[in-house]
């Protein structure tokens, strides 16, 4: 086999758009143009929440393409001051560069908005064949063209004057070559439109959709209602057994703990049968949801408990958990937050740790007055939790019962929670006692056990699995889970699984990894349907804590964390644009779990809000392809083949030593 040349010439610089062009899948999603098109219509929103456009216009033409119109301000014309380059032209054709970036020195052209990547429309156009924008600002129209690739066709051409009109038009014709599927789904794009005007009070949102040879297919939403009426059209037929709350709270210029603005309007029932919930930040629609959605439940909660507690319905011996009030309440929420962090650029999930606080403080008070307010509607809320929590500790006791019956000794090490239900319960397998002890104190004792592990677990490759319980910390590991060794061609027994997550929690350094791979063999080999059937995942403690000082009243002190050397450095540039200094973030590094307060622990690897677990998941047809691996990292007869296949890759690995 020959070997590849690894020298200066082997590195390659990706320059201007290049980047989302080769790697389209870091930068959208690329099942269909959905999502470059709704970059352009998140512009167009961020203009209506700013208070300057009350029309949205959507054309679906019949070549593929889409035009986007607004009337607010329109896209600035003149040269940006430090890149001399028409700053209408900058955010076609520059990642990074956006007019929502610079919100502490005064200068954002947005208070609140989703688009903070800066890679919105860069990414439209380039993975579009053509891109036509006409601006319509200060009296005047402007004309550019972007071809394939997102370069310029046309210079920034003056089209004459235009009165009084203002705003943007943006036509995308996108490139099929980046999609799975060129068609946009009229569907989703219809509920996104939808809920623009929802979230958009005042504001009037049009789509046509263009006809051969007939006139074009008109849709205007509006919603005067607001949140409310939303949720009710979403329930359909669907009663609720109360009336719907809405309310919306936003903090103000006293608040010590938020900026101004920043807040929550929200619409909410509950429902005997299930009807989608739906949630937002700054107009984004958060499909995945995210910490906003944990504040509300926890807000809510807070609330319906205090009222339970405060007209004593709740009877003797039974204990209310969160998923029992909000189990069958459905939403629709629409957060304000100043400087929002989504996992990944499709901004599906929110992950701000501070939304969590800030929707919990924003829901709680403003429902809890409405339950005193509407004590009937309290009541029939009130009494729904009470069933809910009633038919779950009727199902626990059926587990235990089963439980008690069963021979297996639990580990003395274990430290079990108290709920039964696998649907819930997680098992931490946790690298030592030092942060064992730590992951004692961070976890929810309800749903959360902890099982530590004393140095590493035997290599389990090799071993048979009759011989496999005579390494005493894999024998814990089977009694814990309740789940005997099988083989994958056997149908397994998992009726016994006390846990529906197993999480292993190592270090995140050479050694933790090792230990990762060491588990993940044990339950490839041995406990394969675990895997199969997504009962196991690895959690991902950082590396490094970033301490951000207050800025003022309204930016109290932060703590960020970075998983690895890169999200250091993503962070540090997101600082150093937010005026920073280096020298005022302090950055601290991890040694180990054991080294993190039980906190620490909690909020980076352990809360479902905020905490970072990857899925473990079979390869669909590649079980020969995997086992192949596994045997030439884990046989011990593979030393020689091993070395050979280590010297090969040796200079891929980014390994911490």
């Amino acid at each position: 086999m020959s070997k590849q040349t690894y020298d200066e010439s082997s590195f390659r610089v990706l320059k201007g758009l290049e980047p989302v062009r080769e790697r389209p899948g870091m930068y959208t999603r690329t099942d269909s143009p959905a999502h470059i098109i709704q970059e352009v219509v998140d512009n167009s929103a961020d203009e209506a929440l700013a208070g300057y456009a009350k029309n949205l216009h959507v054309f679906m033409h019949l070549d593929g393409s889409v035009t986007v119109t607004d009337d607010g301000r329109g896209i600035p014309v003149g040269d940006h001051p430090e890149e001399g380059v028409p700053v209408v032209v900058l955010a076609f054709t520059r990642l990074h560069a956006g007019g929502k970036f610079d919100k502490k020195s005064g200068n954002s052209a947005y208070a609140f908005s989703g688009g903070l990547h800066g890679v919105g429309v860069a990414v439209t156009n380039a993975l579009s064949t053509r891109v036509d924008v006409e601006v319509r600002r200060e009296g005047r129209a402007w004309g550019v063209q972007f071809s394939e690739g997102g370069e310029k066709t046309t210079e920034l051409i003056d089209m004459g004057t235009c009165g009084k009109q203002s705003g943007t038009r943006v036509r995308v014709w996108p490139d099929a070559k980046y999609f799975d599927s060129p068609k946009i789904p009229q569907s989703e794009l219809e509920r996104l439109l939808r809920s623009k005007a929802v979230l958009l009070p005042g504001v009037r949102v049009t789509l046509d959709i263009e006809q051969p040879e007939a006139a074009a297919l008109s849709k205007t939403w509006t919603y005067p209602e607001g949140l409310a009426g939303y949720l009710r059209e979403q329930a359909g037929e669907c009663e609720p057994v109360a009336a719907i709350h809405a309310g919306e709270k936003y903090a103000d210029a006293t608040d010590a703990s938020f900026a101004e603005g920043e807040g929550a309007a929200w619409a909410m029932a509950w429902y005997v049968e299930a009807v989608t919930s739906e949630s937002y930040v700054n107009l984004i629609p958060t499909v995945a949801g995210g910490t906003h959605e944990a504040g509300l439940r926890a807000g809510v909660f807070e609330a319906v408990k205090n009222f339970i507690d405060h007209h004593t319905l709740l009877p003797r011996g039974v204990k209310l958990q969160q998923e029992d009030v909000c189990g069958r309440m459905a939403y629709v929420l629409s957060a304000r937050i100043l400087d929002p962090q989504f996992q990944g650029q499709v901004k599906e999930k929110l992950n701000s740790r501070e939304a969590v606080k800030l929707v919990s403080g924003m829901v709680r008070d403003p429902l809890e007055i409405w339950l005193n307010n509407h004590v009937e509607a309290g009541k029939a809320i009130a009494e729904l939790s009470i069933h809910q929590a009633l038919a779950r500790q009727k199902s626990a006791q059926k587990v235990e019962k089963k439980k008690q019956s069963g021979v297996a000794v639990l580990p003395g090490k274990l430290t079990d929670c108290e709920s039964t239900d696998i649907k819930d319960n997680e098992l931490f397998l946790v690298e030592g006692d030092s942060a064992g002890g730590s992951a004692k104190m961070a976890r929810n004792k309800e749903t959360q056990a902890i099982l530590p592990l004393r140095g590493k677990v035997q290599n389990s490759w090799e071993i048979e699995a009759g011989r496999l319980f005579a390494n005493a910390e894999i024998h814990d590991i089977a009694v814990a889970l309740g789940v005997d060794p099988h083989a994958p061609e056997i149908e397994a027994d998992l009726s016994g699984l006390r846990y529906g997550k197993v999480i292993i929690m190592s270090d995140a350094d050479v050694d933790g990894s090792h230990i990762q791979t060491l588990l993940l063999t044990l339950f490839y080999r041995h406990f394969p349907s675990l895997i199969s059937r997504g009962h196991v995942f690895v959690a991902q403690p950082p590396l490094y804590r970033i301490d951000v000082p207050a800025q003022g009243k309204k930016r109290p002190a932060r703590r960020l964390y970075a998983l690895d050397e890169g999200e250091l450095a993503a962070i540090k540039d997101r600082l150093a644009k937010e005026g920073f200094r280096p020298e005022q973030v302090e950055v601290g590094r991890f040694k180990g779990l054991g080294e993190m307060n039980p906190e620490q622990l909690r909020e980076t690897a352990m809360d479902l809000a905020t905490r970072r677990v990857l899925p473990v998941m079979d390869r669909v047809g590649k079980r020969d392809e995997t086992m192949k691996l596994f045997n030439l990292l884990m046989g011990k007869g593979e030393a020689s083949s091993r070395r050979a296949w280590m010297e090969e890759k040796g200079h891929l690995v980014e390994a911490d030593i």
